[in-house]
């Protein structure tokens, strides 16, 4: 049984999760937090997420629902980066596995993130969806077989709520690809043009925000020649992929010695 705590349980994939997880064959919830003075902290998590009751209380914060656990295996985490890397310390001192999907996070954040992965193991991907991920892999064979031949430009569509542009998704989508190519995804990618830019560059990578309406996520890669284009899109209707692939990485999470993987790793591609 893998014994899992959910971070933010009342927020829109907080309680996916939460169901998520009550549902995983080989799963338990054993604890649930929320930000400190919000409505939900006290309630019991399965209420908090719109579910029936759980018994498990949702506490303030991660040190605190571990301690009432009784013992975790796992915590899995969709807040925001600077939570994020805060869980991630508690989960160090504890020796408790991570799964984040969090994004938006900065240089610094990601160091802070890979210095806990070398005492606990960690997931961390931008985008947990299955579907999503088999893009990613597939954006960058395309990119190998293509070559410099094709302009690359990057379209991503989300609601109107989210905080960070562009997406996590997106930006991973523009580092493969370069990588694929050989080129520096820092000095390669392509986030503005406006006015008088001259000419496209051949090396560069174009990523463009778009945002809107209830859209849960949609992502589009061109590949665009002289004579033809190639798209390759990947749109999500539910964020239901996302808290299936989360627990599916909590499961492959348990036993690994320490270290910073992806959704790749967890795929096996």
């Amino acid at each position: 049984m893998i014994r899992a705590i959910v971070t933010g349980v009342a927020g829109r994939m907080g309680s996916l999760l939460v169901r998520a997880v009550r549902d995983a064959e080989g799963f338990q919830l054993v604890g649930a937090t929320e930000r400190p003075g919000t409505a939900a902290v006290g309630l019991d998590a399965g209420l908090a997420a719109g579910l029936g009751m759980l018994e498990v209380a949702v506490c303030d914060n991660l040190a605190k629902a571990v301690e009432l656990s009784g013992g975790a295996d796992v915590v899995i985490d969709f807040t925001q980066a600077q939570a994020s890397v805060a869980h991630a310390a508690v989960c160090a001192e504890h020796r408790l596995g991570l799964v984040v999907g969090s994004t938006g996070f900065s240089p610094d954040a990601r160091e802070r993130m890979a210095a806990a992965a070398k005492s606990i193991p960690i997931v961390m991907a931008p985008n947990m969806s299955v579907g999503v991920n088999l893009m990613i892999r597939t954006a960058a064979e395309l990119a190998k077989v293509l070559g410099n031949a094709y302009d690359v430009e990057i379209l991503e569509l989300h609601h109107r709520h989210k905080i960070d542009a562009p997406s996590g998704t997106a930006l991973r989508l523009g580092e493969v690809i370069a990588e694929a190519l050989g080129r520096n995804p820092q000095k390669t990618l392509t986030f503005a043009r406006k006015g008088p830019i001259g000419e496209r560059s051949h090396g560069e990578i174009g990523v463009q925000a778009l945002r809107g309406g209830d859209v849960v996520g949609e992502h589009t890669v061109l590949f665009l020649g002289d004579g033809e284009r190639i798209e390759l899109t990947h749109r999500s209707t539910t964020r239901d992929g996302f808290a299936t692939g989360a627990v599916r990485a909590a499961r492959w999470l348990a036993g690994r010695a320490p270290g910073l993987y992806s959704m790749q790793d967890v795929l096996g591609i």
